[in-house]
């Protein structure tokens, strides 16, 4: 019970912190900007993964055990995999957004139109289907050996694959897919586009001019090094550092804390996040107080 009531109140910040910063960028038009809007995107998709395995791990803590039907994991495990590639997606597009910002001011409007910016979130979550309808399909024709049900909470890929049997040819190919397509190909765009951020900012003559623009990529420097931290530790490590104790670990703070930090990072470390906050707070009281 204290694991349970824990849980539950982490899911509702994850659902209160994340839909409040979406209703904020909204009724904001000072965050109607082409960061805020990827960054709205970016809490919805942390409600939506979240939800599709907290509540799962909820009744497992009731029932004191869990058991899942290959078809809810395969379920599971599509739209964790389509939730979590578009949140990578994301992020790397907000570390474009900042390299235009930063590097190319002049050109930051030209560039980050609204329909270039409907382009670019299209395009993360076309990626996102793609990457986990090859996940899903790739994982579930492999052998299975045991009984057409599981013992374990989060359908993700190490654990699926201790449970296979047979050739493993198509669990490379399955890891593979991934590592290529989703983890590096993001992380290489964010580190490009940081590479020219910081060549950039030390050409900034004052030093308060450079702590300033830095503090702009802060809080997404911030989320990226959890996220993708936590994101490297889970699969791309050898098969030897892997237990199951380990997974589960990793699992709850990706699905759980990840989601519950991102709004407070994102609102903590923003200015504009801040005044936009205090000038709705502040609204609010009048309305209640004329």
């Amino acid at each position: 019970l204290p694991l349970f009531f824990l849980f539950v109140f982490i899911y509702l910040i994850i659902l209160l912190g994340n839909l409040g910063m979406i209703i904020l960028i909204h009724m904001d038009c000072q965050l109607h900007t082409p960061m805020y809007f990827l960054l709205s995107h970016l809490s919805f998709m942390d409600i939506c993964y979240s939800s599709v395995t907290v509540p799962q791990m909820l009744a497992m803590l009731l029932e004191h055990g869990a058991v899942l039907s290959y078809s809810r994991c395969a379920a599971q495990f599509f739209l964790f995999t389509f939730f979590g590639s578009i949140d990578c997606y994301l992020l790397a597009l907000m570390a474009y957004d900042r390299y235009v910002a930063v590097c190319q001011p002049l050109l930051y409007a030209t560039i980050m139109t609204q329909k270039a910016r409907l382009c670019f979130v299209a395009g993360a979550y076309v990626a996102g289907l793609f990457s986990a309808s090859v996940r899903t399909v790739s994982t579930f024709t492999l052998s299975f050996c045991g009984t057409n049900e599981i013992d374990f909470i989060f359908c993700d890929l190490p654990p699926l694959l201790k449970l296979t049997c047979g050739d493993s040819y198509a669990q490379e190919v399955v890891i593979i897919v991934f590592a290529i397509f989703v983890i590096p190909a993001c992380m290489v765009m964010i580190l490009v586009s940081y590479l020219f951020i910081i060549v950039a900012i030390m050409r900034i003559p004052s030093a308060g001019g450079r702590a300033k623009t830095f503090s702009t990529c802060a809080s997404h420097l911030t989320t990226v090094s959890l996220f993708f931290g936590t994101l490297i530790f889970m699969y791309l490590r050898g098969k030897s550092g892997q237990s199951p104790e380990e997974d589960r670990v990793v699992s709850v703070f990706y699905t759980t804390v990840i989601p519950m930090l991102n709004p407070f990072i994102y609102s903590l470390r923003n200015m504009e996040v801040k005044e936009a906050l205090r000038k709705i707070l502040s609204r609010a009281f009048v309305f209640r107080n004329p």
